[in-house]
């Protein structure tokens, strides 16, 4: 199952480019710079999305693993045990029930490093996002200070776009 931040993010991100694109061909410098931003952060949810269903993949495959090594064990002490005696039977419930902690310990760390994954995945989002705000603060306050360099920069970039696109004829 995909996560919901995969989603969101794309759209967002896809949401930027667009009100990027608009501001440009518009000189909206302010359309532009928020685009921009939006299209950042949508990346990074989406990366975040990312990293949890990897987390989460991970921990599954681990889990469904662990359960047919001990279905494995299982088989294999039955059919030891069936031929030898209560001895083995001994032994190998002994070995099925060590088995038995192997699993729950392996799990039990997959899901700590997966919620340690998540946690660090989670601050690095929360943290990117106020970085991305600072610094779109700061692009408006240098936007709002230099009006006419942002023009010409804008100008330069409508004039870039209007050849890539309609080319030199």
């Amino acid at each position: 199952m995909v996560d919901t931040n995969r989603i969101t993010g794309a759209a967002q991100e896809l949401g930027g480019k667009i009100q990027g694109a608009v501001g440009d061909l518009t000189g909206s410098n302010r359309d532009s710079v928020e685009g921009r931003a939006r299209e950042v952060q949508g990346t990074a949810e989406n990366l975040y999305g990312q990293a949890k269903d990897a987390v989460r993949d991970a921990a599954d495959r681990v889990a469904d693993t662990a359960r047919d090594v001990g279905a494995r064990v299982r088989d294999a002490v039955d059919d030891v045990a069936g031929s030898d005696g209560r001895a083995i039977k001994d032994r190998a419930r002994h070995a099925q029930g060590a088995a038995g902690d192997t699993y729950e310990r392996a799990e039990r760390s997959v899901r700590n490093a997966g919620r340690e994954a998540y946690d660090y995945a989670e601050d690095a989002y929360e943290n990117g996002g106020h970085t991305l705000r600072q610094s779109g603060r700061e692009a408006v306050a240098q936007i709002g200070e230099h009006p006419v360099a942002a023009l010409l920069v804008a100008g330069l970039l409508g004039y870039g776009l209007g050849l890539l696109i309609h080319g030199r004829d």
